[in-house]
């Protein structure tokens, strides 16, 4: 096994351990408030901020892993225009021009998460500061933008190296 399947795999292992964690937690916080809400009469009052937040987690979490696999949604009715080296190229300029559009999201997300830190924000039931989950969607955003780029750069510099890490892909 080479070294860039193996590099990829340790890398994903932190936000897959994350988005399932996350919709474990959501899951069993679901059941609970359903049988809560139904038996007792008593359902979990922060469940909704707590589905909110945990569905950015899971989200945000998810996005580079989705992005270095090249899984998206695709529609692919001009790829038979496409021969396998401009299909190279194409995929490159995407991936390129995504990740360097994910740039400004991702800071505009900082600068809202150092806004609600300056102002104090706090979510209503629980008061967990909203600089927390601005700050990861930040910081998830800005993840992907790289992994764009380099997935960009690896379409055309290592397109072997890139189906080597991403085994579903299907460049030719």
């Amino acid at each position: 096994m080479s070294a860039l399947p193996r590099l990829a795999r340790a890398l994903a292992l932190a936000p897959a351990l994350i988005a399932s964690l996350a919709l474990f937690a959501m899951m069993t916080m679901t059941f609970a408030d359903v049988v809560l809400r139904s038996a007792f009469n008593a359902p979990i009052e922060a469940a909704t901020e707590l589905t909110r937040l945990m569905m950015a987690v899971i989200v945000f979490s998810a996005l580079p892993l989705v992005s270095g696999a090249g899984r998206h949604i695709a529609v692919d009715l001009t790829d038979p225009l496409f021969t396998a080296f401009a299909a190279r190229i194409r995929d490159a300029a995407v991936n390129l021009a995504c990740g360097l559009m994910l740039w400004w999201p991702a800071g505009r997300a900082w600068d809202l998460a150092q806004r609600a830190a300056g102002f104090g924000d706090v979510t209503e039931y629980l008061g967990i500061p909203e600089f927390y989950p601005a700050a990861f969607i930040s910081a998830a955003c800005y993840v992907t933008s790289v992994v764009r780029i380099v997935r960009g750069v690896l379409c055309v510099a290592a397109p072997r190296a890139l189906l080597a890490a991403t085994p579903a892909a299907s460049i030719e």
